[in-house]
């Protein structure tokens, strides 16, 4: 029982190495494409962040959805072991052919698909499984959306309408007062300890991400202000700086919500393998050995599906680039808050579309979105009849 064990954890790992390298592209694309920075330079910068976030985010709320995807009772060793083996399978294969899939997604349908292969459908949580379907429809709707709404937000600036300072001032106010009430939010405190509770504000984690990313909203309207009055050098300039913000964002948002995934497998194994009792016994190695993970796979790279992601959905310049990456970020944080495991892959691929719809819906290749689109429906399913498969194989030698 114990070398199983010791199998599932270091095969956890390795998905989580996998899953970096496969979704690097995820928060380096346009930062390459937009040749802000060097693809090294690029992997160097999205790893640094990605374990940046392990110090951010602390609640492991999508970890623990992970961990609820499967009822307890049917939890085992050997299903944990054949949706691992399962999971990295698809993704070494999506990987290899250039195909931006879901490694969230493949997990849970291998997971699922191992346990159903146990115990039949009733061994699954209905309600974790139908919220990250529904998202797969809706994190990249957001990522669209909110795509859609700055890149317009920048090209009226551009053209030196009114509207975007209308709209800048509204986002400034809007951050101001979320801000100050989060400062202000227990003023009984205030009396003699000034110092010492605002430091304790600034450094909890679950503001700290709302301020990080009010901050960027912030800068982005002061921006859009003084946009038109800009010739286009200096504003493709201050874009690419901008954009190393965004990126930087994205990335944290991203290891937040991808290495959170292995960490719930880990931990439920952990229980199975009766060396804890419950998930609030979550040992602190299994978060830093997932964000570890994720950030040295990042560092590694997945070049073809950077291709694919940063130069054959649109063209993306650097303004575009802020505008996805900040959207992609912003989808990430509120899903990541809603505790729901959702795919970055997704979330940017969307978000590009979004910048991309813009200029005119013929500028995003749709031919490769819909081949694009396949590869998520189909990443769920197929995951969990390969975990099914492996299931029965594994049965035979344990």
């Amino acid at each position: 029982m114990t070398a199983l064990l010791i199998v599932i954890l270091v095969l956890a790992i390795t998905f989580d190495y996998i899953n970096g390298f496969h979704d690097a592209a995820n928060s380096i694309a346009t930062i390459v494409s937009t040749k802000v920075l060097t693809p090294f330079q690029a992997v160097v910068w999205a790893a640094l962040f990605n374990f940046v976030a392990f110090f951010i985010f602390k609640d492991h709320g999508v970890a623990n959805t992970i961990a609820k995807t499967v009822k307890e009772d049917f939890i085992t060793l050997p299903v944990i072991l054949s949706g691992l083996i399962a999971a990295i399978s698809w993704n070494l294969l999506t990987w290899w052919f250039g195909i931006p899939s879901s490694s969230s997604h493949t997990l849970i349908g291998g997971f699922a698909g191992a346990a159903i292969a146990h115990a039949g459908f009733h061994a699954v949580n209905s309600e974790p499984i139908i919220k990250t379907v529904s998202f797969i429809v809706l994190a990249p709707l957001m990522g669209m959306i909110m795509a859609f709404i700055i890149s317009l937000w920048f090209i009226y600036s551009f053209r030196k309408s009114h509207w975007p300072k209308v709209i800048s001032t509204i986002v400034i106010l809007t951050v101001a007062i979320i801000l100050f009430n989060i400062l202000e939010k227990d003023p009984a405190k205030l009396k003699g300890h000034m110092d010492n509770y605002y430091l304790n504000i600034l450094m909890d984690t679950h503001n700290f991400k709302w301020i990080l990313l009010g901050l960027i909203l912030t800068a982005i309207s002061v921006f859009t202000m003084f946009l038109g009055s800009l010739n286009t050098a200096r504003s493709t300039l201050y874009l690419k700086r901008f954009q190393l913000v965004s990126s930087a964002a994205f990335s944290i948002g991203h290891g937040g919500n991808d290495a959170q995934k292995v960490m719930g497998i880990i931990t439920v194994a952990l229980i199975a393998g009766h060396r804890i009792h419950s998930f609030s016994e979550m040992p602190v190695w299994v978060p830093l050995a997932c964000y570890s993970a994720i950030a040295v796979g990042t560092m590694s790279g997945g070049w073809k599906i950077i291709k694919t992601m940063g130069t054959r959905i649109t063209k993306v310049t650097p303004f575009e680039g802020v505008a996805a990456e900040t959207a992609g970020a912003i989808t990430l944080f509120l899903t990541e808050n809603l505790k729901i495991p959702v795919s970055t892959t997704h979330t940017i691929t969307g978000s590009i579309i979004g910048v991309g719809a813009t200029k005119r819906l013929s500028a995003v290749r749709w031919g490769v979105t819909i081949n694009l689109l396949w590869a998520w429906i189909l990443t769920i399913p197929v995951s969990g009849l390969l975990a099914a498969g492996v299931f029965y194989i594994v049965n035979l030698f344990l």
